[in-house]
């Protein structure tokens, strides 16, 4: 039975290079499908409370245990193409950052101050995301042995199957505790059933690993983790700050005005990800013309995305937040609508993440992750004291307008220094 699970997963067509394109496509929108709307199911079958909760353990605190898991690593395991370390080495590796992530998880909970039932909830949510962190380990080591198309498949299949559970237990049970047990344990199914059972089918991967590598590995990475660590926490600081200094209720509305900036980030994704290699091998050719007209080319593209994205906000944004209050039920007229204008700066924040992301991995490609890591603890302290003052004088307006501001000053940052980079290359 599982020979032949294995062998319809690893199935391909003649067209190895378009399911690999496909199912990656696929992957990625479940994935960020399922983050945009789950907080918004749970609003409309529990509450907003409730829904707030989950929100808030879904999208942030454990999104950023998440990020601590998977350490920042896969952009370096998917392009160790000489072997550098084996797959043994990142499998070990990931286990010591999940065992800390779940720590870390626990440690901020005990210090929180929330309700049992509350911290239950999260630190379950926490579980799910630390499991998802560890599959990455196989699905980067499944794009590093060349077959991606792995790698959308178990993002596809594990979301449904995670997805699906934890709506059928929350529907059944109306208990939000018992869903997220629910879903992490179909979580830790799906790594088994789509990852773990079939990399083991895969020829070329070798499972022997080395302690000292570890520490290699790890003084190779450490400086993408903290960055990445950090830019998660200023992109997520106003929703700390509203769980801080807020009520669990405005955690969810404000989730849900937040929704398209992921739309956005994947648009842009799909945008920037096909011309990442002739920009690298533009710039490592010296071909400065071919490197400044295509980023300028995908900068204007995002641009222009961006506007659109504004323009659709600012002339459907109220109609589709009053269906959105609709569906939610009786009880919720006016809750989201309120939001109209903090809804709009929030869409225009999402469209200087994308806009800074591609600047991100232009100056990821010069090898210039000090300058990286720079940007990223400026921000972060900026974050930490202008989120709370923001949420704390003027609500989710406020939260909406230190996101926007956040935003701009961290794309201005990344925008300078890669024309710094670029000049510094160039000469």
């Amino acid at each position: 039975m599982a020979d032949r699970w294995c062998a319809l997963l690893l199935r391909t067509s003649h067209n190895k290079e378009r399911d690999n394109m496909l199912w990656n496509i696929s992957g990625s929108f479940f994935y960020a499908f399922a983050s945009m709307v789950l907080s918004f199911l749970v609003m409309r079958i529990i509450g907003k409370e409730q829904g707030g909760i989950f929100s808030f353990g879904f999208s942030t605190i454990g999104q950023q245990m998440f990020i601590l898991a998977y350490f920042g690593i896969r952009p370096f395991q998917v392009t160790d193409g000489n072997g550098q370390f084996r797959f043994g080495d990142y499998l070990h590796h990931r286990y010591v950052t999940c065992a800390l992530a779940l720590a870390a998880g626990g440690v901020w909970l005990l210090v929180s101050g929330y309700t049992i039932e509350k911290a239950a909830v999260i630190f379950l949510l926490v579980c799910y995301k630390v499991i998802d962190g560890f599959a990455d380990v196989y699905e980067s080591e499944f794009q590093r042995n060349g077959n991606l198309h792995l790698t959308g498949k178990s993002n596809t299949f594990r979301t449904i199957l995670t997805v699906g559970t934890f709506l059928i237990v929350l529907t059944i049970t109306r208990n939000l505790l018992a869903a997220c047990a629910a879903a992490a344990a179909a979580q830790a199914a799906g790594v088994l059933i789509f990852d773990q059972v079939v990399i083991r089918r895969l020829s070329g991967v070798d499972f022997a690993w080395d302690k000292e590598k570890l520490w290699t590995l790890t003084g190779s990475t450490v400086l993408l983790f903290v960055s990445v660590f950090f830019d998660f926490y200023v992109f997520s600081a106003e929703k700390y700050a509203i769980d801080a200094y807020l009520n669990d209720a405005a955690s969810g509305y404000f989730n849900i005005i937040f929704m398209p900036t992921s739309m956005i980030n994947l648009a842009a994704g799909f945008v920037i990800r096909p011309v990442l290699t002739a920009l690298t091998d533009a710039w490592n050719g010296w071909d400065w013309e071919k490197f400044d007209g295509t980023l300028r080319r995908i900068s204007l593209i995002i641009a222009g995305l961006s506007v659109l994205a504004v323009a659709g906000a600012a002339v459907l944004g109220k109609p589709v937040l009053g269906i959105l209050e609709r569906i939610l039920g009786s009880g919720y007229e006016g809750c989201l609508t309120a939001y109209f204008w903090p809804f709009v700066i929030c869409v225009a924040g999402g469209g200087f993440y994308a806009f800074l992301n591609l600047y991100y991995y232009v100056l990821v490609i010069m090898r210039k992750q000090r300058m990286i890591f720079g940007i990223y603890a400026v921000m972060t302290a900026i974050a930490a004291v202008i989120s709370p003052g923001f949420v704390k004088a003027y609500g989710i307006p406020g939260a909406a307008f230190g996101y926007l501001l956040l935003m701009l000053l961290m794309t201005a940052g990344f925008f300078f220094c890669e024309r710094f980079a670029y000049r510094q290359g160039k000469h």
